[in-house]
């Protein structure tokens, strides 16, 4: 008996073009640029998951260095004093800290300013 994957094709190509809608031309069109269109996007969207958690963490490095700056004390300085003083908090807490409470950052600061002095 012949069997036909009529069905079962039609499916799993909706399945691939669903996901390449939106592309230009043919990357959403023709089923073979469409696989290649798709292989390709799902690889660079395992890549730049782990990119962006990179490229957020140096943000987060550079405004806080610009808040140390403007207190008078170095990024390097800073994290030492932290280590030394024992304060666990993460660079992410730091930058937001920086940016929408500097009152509470500059108490950090004199914190991290007296642990490096000692």
């Amino acid at each position: 008996m012949r069997v036909t994957l009529g069905v079962a094709r039609k499916r799993k190509n909706k399945r691939i073009f669903k996901e390449a809608k939106g592309n230009v031309g043919g990357r959403s069109k023709l089923l073979r640029t469409v696989k290649e269109t798709v292989i390709r996007s799902r690889a660079y969207a395992y890549r730049d998951r782990r990119t962006r958690k990179r490229v957020f963490r140096a943000l987060w490095i550079t405004r806080i260095t610009a808040a140390c700056k403007m207190r008078g004390i170095n990024y390097s300085q800073f994290i030492h004093g932290l280590t030394k003083a024992e304060v666990e908090l993460n660079r992410k807490t730091l930058s937001e800290l920086a940016i929408s409470h500097p009152e509470i950052f500059d108490e950090i600061v004199a914190v991290a300013k007296s642990a490096v002095a000692t």
